[in-house]
């Protein structure tokens, strides 16, 4: 019988302990929750005002968002393109100064946006190590669109290049060499046979480089400057915005705001679905 209640007495204790871990981790989820949504329903409950709905509309805020789209979908455009051959050789290639070219790719994401801004404007600026060859070719890069792109795609090819490895490294090798044996060649194995089986990692990195892109701000002020409609994307215009008129720098975080809430929503599904169809 004391066997039974000491039993008894430990089976108490664990379930409390569990009990008590599990209420405070769910404490804490509501804790991170609200106060990731706290800053969100300010946003939205400044614009009740006619001023903020009036400043969505107005021209800085449209054409800030309309180039941040621009620049954004051409940036991801170049990210897939680059950033897909190249994370297939690192998730399976193993070659010398493979760590070298693995740190490379990875110091965007921990480089400060401002340092970021001055290696470009020292590499592409008009007595930069490659603008000053193409100023001689009459062509100029830095305060341009061309110049966001660039920053665009510097500071956030790292996240699609990343995640897109991990996918690819998921994939079992096999499955390729089946394919090759089934007589396919190996730009079809990968585009119909890899590709697909890590399409959820690379769906979940082309959002996060895409995120960042949007958000970007530090590199693209300092190598682009902020020109309305040439360079002053959605972030620059905010900032620009916020020391004349308060109301239209909310307005252009809601949009930004709801822009990503979206996407980011879209593209988890369609994730969730490329998944559920795998399996």
């Amino acid at each position: 019988m004391r066997g039974g209640g000491k039993d008894g007495r430990l089976g108490g204790r664990i379930w409390s302990g569990d009990a008590l871990a599990s209420g405070l981790a769910v404490a804490a989820l509501a804790l991170l929750a609200g106060f990731i949504s706290l800053p969100f329903i300010s946003l939205l409950l400044w614009t009740a005002s006619e001023n903020s709905w009036r400043a969505m509309a107005s021209p800085v805020a449209l054409d800030a968002l309309l180039l941040s789209i621009k620049t954004t979908s051409i940036s991801m455009a170049i990210i897939l393109t680059v950033g897909t051959p190249a994370a297939y050789v690192l998730a399976r290639a193993d070659f010398p100064g493979k760590k070298i070219v693995e740190t490379l790719v990875d110091i965007p994401a921990v480089l400060p946006p401002s340092a970021a801004g001055i290696a470009l404007l020292l590499t592409f600026g008009r007595f930069g190590l490659v603008g000053q060859h193409l100023e001689v070719l009459g062509v100029t890069v830095t305060f341009t669109t061309a110049a966001v792109i660039i920053a665009e795609v510097f500071v956030a090819g790292h996240f699609y290049v990343r995640q897109a490895a991990v996918g690819f490294a998921g994939v079992r090798r096999d499955v390729e060499e089946a394919a090759l044996v089934d007589g396919a060649g190996r730009y079809a194995a990968f585009t119909k046979v890899t590709v697909p089986l890590a399409l959820p990692a690379l769906i979940a990195g082309a959002m996060m480089a895409w995120a960042r892109a949007l958000g970007e701000f530090g590199a693209t002020i300092v190598f682009a400057g902020s020109f309305r409609g040439v360079t002053q994307t959605v972030p620059l215009a905010i900032f620009a915005e916020f020391q004349n008129n308060i109301d239209a720098a909310v307005a252009l975080s809601v949009m930004v705001l709801g822009f990503a809430f979206v996407v980011i929503l879209t593209v988890r599904y369609l994730t969730r679905e490329v998944s559920a169809f795998r399996y």
